[in-house]
């Protein structure tokens, strides 16, 4: 009969955590970044009228910020998983968790890209 493995510590869970998710956030920024530019240069030159003003810089800066506090998100299912008996298959299956929200984040950037940058001009 085996026994199930000891629970690890919340310092220990929470180190893993801190050692898994934090450079993907990299990883996660850097594909937020390339969708945001590609939306900026496909709709070149009217995208370019979003920076004449300061609130559209500020609109960018809000979401950058609310995208890294939605990112944290992932934290809350993954240190659960780790204190529970699904711990080693959570260990190796947690990068979808990583994968959904990058795209999910990635579909939104695209939206509010498109609505900064996209031309305003209606074609009667």
């Amino acid at each position: 009969m085996t026994s199930a493995p000891s629970p690890s510590s919340f310092r220990d869970t929470l180190s893993n955590a801190l050692r898994y998710w934090e450079p993907r956030r990299l990883v996660y920024n850097g594909v937020l970044v390339v969708v945001v530019v590609g939306c900026f240069v496909a709709n070149w030159p009217d995208s370019r009228l979003a920076f004449s003003a300061a609130e559209p810089l500020l609109i960018v800066f809000i979401l950058a910020v609310l995208a890294n506090v939605a990112y944290c998100a992932a934290y809350l299912p993954d240190l659960l998983l780790q204190q529970s008996a699904l711990r080693d298959l959570w260990i190796r299956w947690r990068w979808v968790l990583l994968a959904l929200g990058t795209l999910f984040a990635a579909a939104l950037a695209y939206l509010f890209s498109q609505g900064l940058f996209a031309s305003r001009i209606l074609v009667d």
